[in-house]
């Protein structure tokens, strides 16, 4: 554990407990938590404190692991309902002793990753009951005492992540706006979206009596169940798609474990420009499926050791397209479908199958497309026995940037681990603008034939490519 980690969670644990006490003495216990059995109302109200104490740590006994190594459970619901019959102090001491998991008992978690896990939450808690005493002081009107309790929710859910999210840059030694930008949201929505639930857990609790709350029981571990059986289906469908990248690789002994590869490179380059969740997952499918339009190339083409003929690149030269194609009927892959069709576009406009130009190409694309060549040059293929040095193809990236590789993608790779060490030789002097023939006529025709359908057309120019007027073609991923 870091120097900085180990002061955070101190800090952390020391905040919650001051929190904590001054909740307590602050604003005590309130008596709409009791559960009545005698004359004493101190008693009650620790009896009150029990059973939500309880309820939270059966709910907090079966949590769901997501995407990201983040556990989740319903044990919201119970601290939101202790938070707005008892308090803040009740919703500090409930969260401190009911979020306690099996895990710990277990043994399974460190001692200071149990005390970073209770802080993280208890601190949340009172702070949300703060706010939901200050919103709601009288909570008569039951409109307002469900909104107070929806948005100290929301408090509670914004606090506890940007704490997670803290603590999780600090191990990672990243800054927290990149852990924030690729964290799931949807984990924070699911919180808030439990405190309807969790004000009528109150509601029933107060007006009936404290046995209904037996009757949440189901819809808690269906919404639990939910969340797992949801997190189960991501990890099958992914597992599924790994599954078919694998068998287009094994197609060609040299490109065995190519896409995976391709997906881990693209995937630290989008670290580095800091992309969002949907971004980062997009690109690691995009990455696993670019070539699984290669199920379309015959064997004879694919697995050709010499150089290919005109015919065979062109059918080689389909696999984009082919792969658009049989991703197309999965809605769910629609965010990877620019990615597979594009990733073979050049810079410059000279790439396949549509030529797009510069900026016209999707980003994901001239990502993959950085990560997808650097892999294809250190990697033996048939047609170049001996791969290319680290040091080589960087500095193949680096010849060709802004004529196949889009230089800011590029700079991008430089910044990660896969050429630690390696010296760069840095950008090209950037060469005299040339435009592409082919691709010049192609956005001419478009402009007229736009102008004759009456489209009023942009007043800026045309953004020719940047290309030196004479240079070897770049070593291109197949």
């Amino acid at each position: 554990m870091s120097r900085s980690l180990a002061l955070f969670i101190a800090g952390l644990v020391a905040m919650s407990a001051i929190a904590l006490v001054a909740a307590s003495l602050l604003y005590g216990f309130d008596s709409r938590i009791s559960i009545p059995a005698g004359p004493d109302q101190g008693v009650d109200i620790a009896l009150g404190l029990l059973f939500w104490i309880v309820v939270t740590l059966v709910t907090s006994a079966l949590p769901v692991k997501v995407p990201g190594g983040v556990m989740i459970a319903v044990a919201i619901a119970p601290c939101l309902a202790a938070m707005n019959l008892g308090g803040p102090a009740a919703a500090g001491w409930v969260a401190l002793i009911g979020s306690t998991e099996l895990r710990e008992l277990r043994g399974e978690i460190p001692w200071y990753g149990s005390l970073s896990n209770h802080a993280g939450i208890v601190l949340p808690a009172v702070v949300g009951g703060v706010v939901l005493k200050a919103l709601v002081p009288d909570p008569a009107n039951p409109f307002v005492d469900l909104l107070g309790t929806a948005l100290a929710a929301a408090v509670y859910s914004a606090l506890n992540l940007f704490i997670a999210s803290f603590i999780a840059a600090l191990r990672a030694r990243t800054p927290i706006r990149d852990v924030l930008r690729t964290g799931d949201r949807g984990v924070t929505f699911s919180f808030v979206a439990l405190a309807p639930l969790a004000w009528l857990m109150t509601q029933t609790y107060e007006r009936v009596g404290w046995w209904t709350t037996a009757l949440y029981a189901l819809p808690l571990y269906s919404i639990r169940l939910a969340n797992e059986r949801l997190v189960e289906m991501r990890e099958m469908f992914t597992q599924t798609i790994g599954a078919l990248a694998e068998a287009v690789d094994k197609r060609d002994p040299f490109t065995a474990r190519h896409s995976l590869r391709v997906k881990e490179i693209a995937s630290d380059i989008g670290r580095v420009m800091r992309l969002n969740s949907g971004e980062m997952e997009a690109l690691e499918w995009g990455g696993l499926l670019h070539d699984v339009g290669k199920i379309g190339v015959p064997d004879y083409v694919l697995l050709k050791p010499d150089r290919l003929t005109r015919e065979e690149r062109q059918l080689m030269n389909s696999h984009p397209v082919l792969g658009a194609q049989i991703i197309a009927p999965v809605t769910k892959l629609a965010p990877e479908l620019p990615i597979i069709r594009h990733h073979h576009e050049w810079y410059n406009g000279s790439g396949y199958p549509d030529r797009l130009l510069g900026l016209e190409i999707p980003k994901l694309a001239r990502v993959l497309h950085v990560a997808d060549a650097f892999e294809a040059m250190t990697a033996a293929r048939p047609y170049r026995m001996k791969p290319l040095t680290t040091e080589q193809a960087l500095g193949e990236l680096r010849k060709f940037a802004g004529i196949q590789f889009d230089p800011e993608i590029v700079d991008a790779f430089v910044k990660t681990g896969w050429v630690d060490g390696v010296p760069d030789p840095g950008r090209a002097i950037e060469p005299r603008p040339v435009p592409m023939l082919a691709t010049a006529a192609g956005l001419m025709l478009q402009a007229t034939a736009l102008a004759d359908d009456g489209v009023e057309l942009p007043a800026a120019p045309i953004p020719f490519a940047v290309v030196p007027e004479v240079g070897p073609r770049a070593i291109d991923a197949d």
